[in-house]
C-alpha cells in the first residue's frame, strides 16, 4: 500500500526522486535534446499546488506535483516511480492522489502533457479519463497533451 507525504520540491528526497526522473527522461527522449525544467518551489505549495513523495514501507518509490494554472485548472506534472516500482499499479494511485489533491486546492479539471515516447505513461492516462486536447503550453518536450474533468 502507498502512502504520500507533502514535501518541498526542495526537500532532499524530492530533489534526489526528480534528478532520476530527468535524467531517466534525459536519457530515454526521442527527437532532439530534452529540456530539463526543474519546478519552481513556489509553484507547487499550497493554496497554488502541492507536491508528493509516495512511500511503500517507508521507502520512497515515486513522486509527483500539481500545479494551478488557474484557479480551476491544475496541471498534473513529474510523475514519476522508479523502475523497480512500476507494473503494480501505483501510477494509477499517484495519479489519483495528485487528482485528489488539485481538487482539494479547488481544482475542476486537471491537464498534463507527455511525450509519444512514454507509452505507459499515455496508457495510464487514457485509461484514467484523460481524454487528448490541443497543446496548452511550448513545452519542448511534449507531443501529447491531455484533459480530464474531475469529479465535483
Amino acid at each position: 500500500m502507498l502512502t504520500f507525504d507533502s514535501v518541498p520540491v526542495t526537500d532532499p528526497l524530492a530533489t534526489e526522486l526528480l534528478t532520476e526522473y530527468f535524467t531517466a527522461r534525459e536519457m530515454g527522449f526521442v527527437g532532439g535534446d530534452y529540456v530539463v525544467n526543474f519546478p519552481s518551489p513556489e509553484r507547487f505549495v499550497p493554496p497554488v499546488g502541492d507536491f508528493v513523495v509516495a512511500f511503500e514501507d517507508g521507502r520512497a518509490v515515486g513522486c509527483g506535483g500539481v500545479r494551478s494554472l488557474t484557479p480551476s485548472r491544475f496541471e498534473v506534472k513529474h510523475l514519476y516511480l522508479r523502475p523497480e516500482s512500476r507494473g503494480r499499479g501505483w501510477g494509477k494511485q499517484l495519479l489519483a492522489e495528485l487528482e485528489s489533491r488539485a481538487a482539494a486546492l479547488g481544482a475542476t479539471e486537471v491537464v498534463l502533457d507527455t511525450n509519444a515516447s512514454l507509452e505507459a505513461a499515455g496508457g495510464l492516462y487514457r485509461r484514467s479519463g484523460y481524454a487528448s486536447i490541443e497543446p496548452y503550453n511550448d513545452n519542448p518536450n511534449a507531443t501529447d497533451w491531455y484533459f480530464k474533468a474531475l469529479a465535483s
